[in-house]
């Protein structure tokens, strides 16, 4: 049975929740009648209607076509709060303080390495650490994990993983100002000691995929994407380090509540005033535990480079991998946006949402610039996934958010017993897919149909005006943890 949260249709890609009770603005959904009904029992858009109870929200709680129950936010949940009057929720974050999506083009051809493919998942999953607890191939000291936490992404260039350009094609140049490591805990040190430059487990993934389709042949260009071509799109996020982040505040949140003066319709919601020490301390942490991530990403790709060079025996130039854009999903930033036509200071929430700014906005590459921002949007392990562009319309009317992949319809325990019998890498063979994974479970847990329809998600934000669709890709080859 479906929430009892009532909608009302606004068009064929827009869905309001009207206030009622608390809620101080109302809900929005970005979906389909198909996705709607689809939703069963998903206490998402009860969670959408909770978030409308925070002080200082601005315009509406929205939600994106792939979202799904998650803790206090949905996931999939896009929330802006004022300044003065607003919060910030380690809720409306997430527990993987950014989690993304990395993509890297190359020079080769589907034709190039066909027969290669098994070769190079097998070179990944040997080379590339993945699984619960896995840990990298470097061990920090004290003194240089505080260093990544505030330098981000541009730590690992400057020790040699990567490149300057691959910081002008990452979204903020890899790094979030005001990241403060004494608002961090050692217990939050401590598990990110070593865990840099690992996928991590769960729906994180490296994915060897093919460019199948073009819809936008000008942005494709942009973007350097061609029918045929090899990519890489990794996607990790902040591991152990941003996970206790998120624990140690929430539970300083949830113990003082009561201080902000608000009753919340859920525990989960948790949260401080924006403008207080509380508020201030998370947000320092959250860009540490972004950094970390953003780092991470940067190493997991040095990596996957140096694999495909050494298992197909080329040099950097021969195989030309570059990174087309680094995009973060879970993550509360400071951000200038169009409301009722005036330029206003917000801090968004995207929880299970992609940040996709329009063509001509400063924040956008260069090289993109007339383009917009590329938004990667991944789908399923046997899928592939999506490249699209931000437009005006995301900026205007999602506080320039859009989808950040299919979402689930199956809890992992649901996925997990309906995968009885069945061996997920041969039905995956079958496809067309080489798959490789720490543990048995996690195949069983990331199985396709636990997803919704990739295609429908991105029909919906590409309809709704959210993002247009520039390039599909199809997977070859995939590890996860």
């Amino acid at each position: 049975m479906m929430s009892d949260t009532r909608f009302r249709r606004i068009d064929e890609w827009r869905w309001e929740i009207p206030p009622t009770g608390g809620m101080r603005v109302p809900g929005l959904l970005y979906t389909s009648e198909k996705l709607l009904k689809g939703m069963g029992a998903d206490e998402g858009p009860r969670q959408v209607a909770n978030v409308a109870h925070l002080p200082g929200i601005v315009k509406n709680s929205l939600a994106m076509p792939d979202m799904h129950w998650g803790y206090g936010f949905p996931i999939g949940g896009v929330a802006a709060f004022d300044l003065d009057e607003g919060i910030v929720s380690p809720g409306g974050v997430g527990y993987d303080i950014n989690c993304g999506c990395r993509l890297m083009t190359t020079r080769l051809r589907l034709t190039d390495v066909r027969e290669r493919i098994p070769a190079l998942v097998t070179a990944l999953f040997q080379n590339v650490p993945s699984g619960v607890g896995s840990r990298g191939p470097l061990k920090l000291s004290q003194k240089e994990e505080r260093q990544v936490l505030v330098e981000g992404a541009a730590w690992a260039v400057r020790h040699g993983y990567g490149t300057a350009a691959d910081l002008e094609t990452t979204e903020d140049s890899g790094v979030m100002a005001g990241a403060d490591p004494e608002k961090v805990s050692d217990r939050a040190l401590l598990r990110g000691k070593d865990q840099l430059g690992t996928l991590g487990s769960g729906n994180h993934f490296l994915e060897i995929e093919v460019v199948e389709e073009l819809f936008d042949e000008t942005a494709a260009a942009a973007f350097g994407l061609e029918p045929g071509q090899i990519c890489v799109l990794i996607h990790s996020g902040s591991r152990g380090l941003g996970y206790q982040v998120c624990d140690d505040y929430l539970a300083r949140m949830v113990k003082h509540v009561g201080e902000i003066g608000i009753d919340l319709p859920d525990r989960q919601l948790a949260c401080a005033r924006l403008n207080s020490d509380r508020g201030r301390d998370y947000l320092a942490a959250m860009a540490c535990a972004a950094n970390y991530a953003w780092t991470n990403r940067q190493m997991l790709m040095h990596r996957t480079r140096e694999t495909f060079e050494k298992t197909l025996g080329m040099g950097p130039r021969e195989l030309g991998m570059r990174l087309l854009y680094d995009v973060c999903h879970n993550i509360a930033k400071i951000e200038t946006l169009p409301v009722e036509g005036k330029e206003v200071r917000l801090c968004v929430h995207r929880k299970g949402a992609t940040r996709a700014f329009p063509p001509g906005h400063a924040a956008v590459p260069q090289a993109y610039r007339k383009a917009g921002q590329p938004v990667l949007i991944p789908g399923d392990m046997g899928t592939g996934s999506y490249v699209l562009a931000g437009t005006q319309g995301a900026f205007t009317e999602t506080f320039g958010s859009a989808c950040h992949g299919a979402g689930r319809v199956m809890s992992r325990t649901q996925a997990t017993k309906s995968c009885r019998g069945r061996s997920i890498p041969r039905e995956m063979a079958e496809r067309g897919v080489i798959v490789m994974a720490s543990g048995r479970g996690t195949l069983q847990e990331e199985i396709p149909e636990a997803y919704k329809n990739l295609d429908d998600v991105v029909e919906v934000v590409h309809r709704a005006g959210l993002s247009r669709k520039v390039a599909k890709l199809r997977t070859l080859g995939c590890i996860k943890g």
